[in-house]
């Protein structure tokens, strides 16, 4: 098969082992840097660009969008899907994904459990927010944040409205601002579920090195393999089918009442590889074999 991996560039681990585990399976790889594709778009001729020559046809494309990329990265993912292409991951659930007061909406309406969030654009109604939370502290997130970044723990209502207030008055493009509980018993880990279609192919616990209440590795944070629980594999994997996602990296809490998902990220790294030893990139390359396999068999009896 003709392979696209769409992506910042061969330097990205999570490419380089794409490539890799794709070509030992006798497959074509190309590599293309989407931001640097460009769309021509007139009746009946939409057409993408690269290097100043038509992108061309692919049997399967594998999206990597960075999250500071999403909007231009998923307009490429659209074009390609508008031209019958295979996608590993679809437009509309990468940026699903990527906006968290959405993905917490998705996954309440499918029964998943989430932290308790409320959200709001007026700082007046902060106190009423926090009533709705009940115990302090609290977490206040920007529903745009990536690797853990824009995301503050408040110990004290004080504090909890002046970082509202901060973000509120160092953010002018409309992005929304979630509060949710803190639970005290997970404070520092979580854990991180690679899901592949149906199945959870790789798990680690993820623990902060010092007193961050973050685990994210991008924050220093260690990861070790861990089994999950019947329960914890099951919800993961229908976390990642309410955002409409093929693979994804679905991140869970232990609380009290049962697993609880914080995250579902659309392109998540392999750094799990490392910990785990287990083979995340061949994994979705056999994904990707089958799928787009039979996406071809069904465009040529339709042809």
């Amino acid at each position: 098969m003709k392979i696209a991996i769409l992506s910042n560039g061969n330097g990205n681990y999570s490419t380089k082992r794409l490539k890799e585990e794709a070509e030992l399976r006798g497959h074509e790889v190309k590599i293309v840097k989407y931001k640097n594709c460009y769309l021509s778009i007139e009746q009946g001729k939409n057409q993408i660009f690269y290097k100043g020559k038509p992108l061309g046809k692919f049997d399967a494309i594998i999206p990597r969008i960075a999250s500071h990329m999403t909007k231009y990265g998923t307009t490429i993912v659209r074009q390609l899907e508008m031209q019958g292409e295979y996608t590993l991951s679809r437009s509309l659930a990468i940026t699903r994904a990527r906006d968290k007061l959405r993905s917490m909406q998705l996954l309440a309406k499918n029964n998943i459990d989430v932290p308790k969030t409320v959200v709001s654009r007026n700082t007046a109604d902060i106190d009423e927010l926090l009533d709705q939370l009940g115990e302090m502290p609290v977490i206040i997130k920007l529903a745009s944040g990536t690797h853990g970044n824009g995301v503050v723990l408040a110990e004290s209502r004080k504090a909890a409205k002046s970082v509202m207030q901060a973000f509120y008055l160092n953010d002018d493009s409309g992005t929304n601002i979630l509060l949710q509980e803190f639970v005290k018993e997970s404070a520092g880990t979580d854990i991180r579920a690679f899901v592949v279609g149906n199945k959870v192919v790789a798990s680690m616990q993820r623990q902060s090195l010092d007193d961050d209440f973050r685990s994210n590795l991008h924050k220093g944070g260690s990861g070790k393999p861990i089994k999950l629980t019947d329960e914890e594999e099951k919800v993961a994997i229908k976390a990642a089918k309410a955002m409409g996602l093929s693979v994804a990296g679905v991140d869970i809490m232990r609380s009290k009442r049962g697993p609880l998902v914080l995250e579902v990220n659309a392109s998540p790294g392999f750094g799990i590889e490392r910990v785990t030893g287990r083979n995340v990139a061949g994994k979705i390359i056999e994904y990707v074999e089958q799928n787009a396999k039979r996406t071809i068999r069904k465009d040529r009896v339709g042809a």
